[in-house]
């Protein structure tokens, strides 16, 4: 593997560690598809730090359990801002 990408797997990884970050936040923030992220932490780094792949693994089980949770939200806040401006 490539020095840069071993580089780019340990930051994703730390910084998804370090914020509870979701994969499209992680992304957003290094500007690289949600794919490169996924693929970065839950294959290549396994096979540099499978110590620091069981941390992360656990952060995104996280996320995917409370993902309906903030769908909903989003909804709700989309709703709300529509409400506001019609009764402008």
């Amino acid at each position: 593997m490539k020095d840069y990408i071993e580089e780019r797997v340990l930051e994703l990884a730390h910084y998804i560690v370090s914020t509870n970050s979701t994969v499209r936040a992680t992304a957003k923030k290094f500007k690289v598809s949600k794919s490169t992220v996924h693929k970065d932490v839950t294959e290549r780094l396994q096979e540099i730090s499978p110590s620091l792949a069981t941390e992360v693994k656990a952060v995104l089980e996280i996320n995917k359990a409370e993902r309906h949770i903030r769908g909903g939200m989003a909804t709700k806040e989309k709703y709300t801002h529509m409400h506001e401006k019609e009764s402008i």
